[in-house]
């Protein structure tokens, strides 16, 4: 999703619960699901598309919603981040939404444990849907928590390589044998970079953590880890993965140049959602990035061939490449909302009907979110973006987890990681422990 905003680092505090719902078929207490979902009615739509393209994408998808349900009008509201969702739904009130979306997948635990949206499983039992059949299994798993289902996926995104094949030509390098294993990336890396006085003509990839999506999930999804234990407890400390990830990371950034000559020249690219994105402009070579990319590149016009990959993986997993990050957008229902049963109605549809996911997939070059609609013969799509579908049916892709604090634990683990990668943490083992057990805290806190 291009517009979202880069590691979304959302702030929504825990807002106090609210009761489960009392009816399988009529929602929640308190009558907030009582409504007649084919009475005249308005519900409002609060998403975070900004971009025109999108934001048109959004509005198509939504009369497609009104033509089938005549009797329901929807406003929408665009650029929405989690700061501004999570005011609304503490405050309450008539002026709130009674549909959401979200780009944060890493606050459904704190969305579903603190009720700040509603229970959806009556809804879902009411329509008798079948989520096993409709939705692939990480995507079911990363929009609910602990057993509790807040939200449904609309959309999904996968993680993946692009490459300059005109520089790998250049370099003596094959353009059509990507790296596979992080080792291999390394000299890839090296022989793509060309320095410039303290700087660079052309750096072969930016491992800085402050680089465009190049955040410790993303590079965690590329090693076998767990976040947590059986427990519950952070396994930041005990799973090697973590240690490795990071070791390399840094190793990565020593090679090409060192922290301070690399964020330097981090300083010089243009806009990530603009034409003058570092790798549209050749100043990067290869780019982690997501699958809207494409669209992206397309638009920029671009002057050089460009391919997409897999990202590579750790040098001892090499029969999992091909797998990645995945994440996506969510969707739920205020819980204040007195109009949940026509809300139902807009996130089914948003979310399960084929035709309104292929279209919006279509139209904002995301991957599609459903199994019915990742095999639509009018998925339009070039053959580069069949690698993030393939991606997003990889059997070891993953996401992060959810916890009750949502972002929390991961923006502690990256506070290590970035001090880590200037050296300014001697003792990484200790760091580790010290950080997960921040984290613990944190989330007992929570608790």
């Amino acid at each position: 999703m291009p517009v979202r905003p880069r590691r979304a680092v959302a702030t929504l505090a825990a807002t106090a619960s609210v009761a489960l719902f009392a009816s399988a078929c009529t929602g929640s207490a308190n009558n907030a699901a009582s409504d007649d979902p084919k009475a005249e009615t308005t519900i409002t739509f609060w998403h975070g598309w900004s971009a025109p393209a999108e934001v048109k994408a959004i509005q198509d998808n939504v009369a497609r919603f009104e033509k089938a349900h005549p009797n329901v009008k929807v406003k929408v509201v665009g650029n929405i981040n989690d700061d501004k969702l999570g005011q609304a739904l503490r405050a309450g009130g008539s002026n709130g939404p009674d549909v959401v979306a979200s780009f944060t997948t890493a606050n459904v635990g704190k969305f579903c444990s603190s009720g700040a949206l509603a229970d959806l499983k009556p809804f879902v039992e009411k329509s008798k849907l079948d989520l096993d059949k409709i939705f692939p299994k990480v995507l079911q798993e990363y929009t609910q928590f602990e057993g509790k289902r807040c939200t449904l996926p609309l959309l999904s995104d996968a993680y993946g390589l692009y490459y300059n094949k005109d520089a790998f030509r250049k370099a003596g390098l094959d353009p059509e044998a990507p790296p596979k294993t992080w080792s291999e990336f390394t000299e890839v890396a090296k022989k793509l970079t060309k320095t410039k006085g303290d700087s660079y003509e052309q750096l072969g990839f930016m491992p800085n953590y402050l680089g465009y999506e190049t955040v410790v999930s993303h590079y965690m999804s590329q090693w076998d880890h767990k976040y947590f234990d059986g427990n519950g407890k952070s396994n930041v400390a005990k799973d090697p993965a973590f240690a490795e990830m990071m070791t390399y990371q840094k190793s990565l950034v020593d090679t090409l140049g060192g922290f301070q000559k690399l964020d330097k020249y981090r300083t010089t690219f243009g806009d990530e959602w603009g034409a003058k994105h570092p790798f549209h402009t050749g100043q990067v070579a290869m780019q982690l990035d997501g699958e809207w990319r494409l669209n992206f590149v397309r638009n920029a016009k671009v002057g050089f061939e460009v391919g997409v990959a897999p990202l590579p993986v750790a040098d001892d997993e090499v029969a999992e490449y091909g797998k990645g990050y995945l994440s996506g957008t969510i969707m739920g229902i205020a819980p204040q909302s007195k109009k949940q049963n026509a809300a139902w109605e807009l996130v089914k549809y948003m979310t399960t009907d084929t035709e309104a996911v292929v279209s919006f997939a279509n139209d904002i070059g995301n991957v599609p979110s459903t199994l019915e609609a990742l095999k639509s013969p009018n998925l339009k799509f070039d053959e580069r973006f069949k690698t993030f579908l393939d991606i997003a049916r990889h059997p070891e892709s993953t996401t992060s987890d959810g916890a009750v604090n949502g972002s929390g634990y991961q923006e502690t683990l990256s506070d290590l990681a970035h001090k880590y990668e200037k050296g300014q943490v001697p003792d990484l083992k200790k760091g580790l422990a010290d950080t997960a057990a921040q984290i613990d805290r944190d989330i007992a806190a929570v608790k």
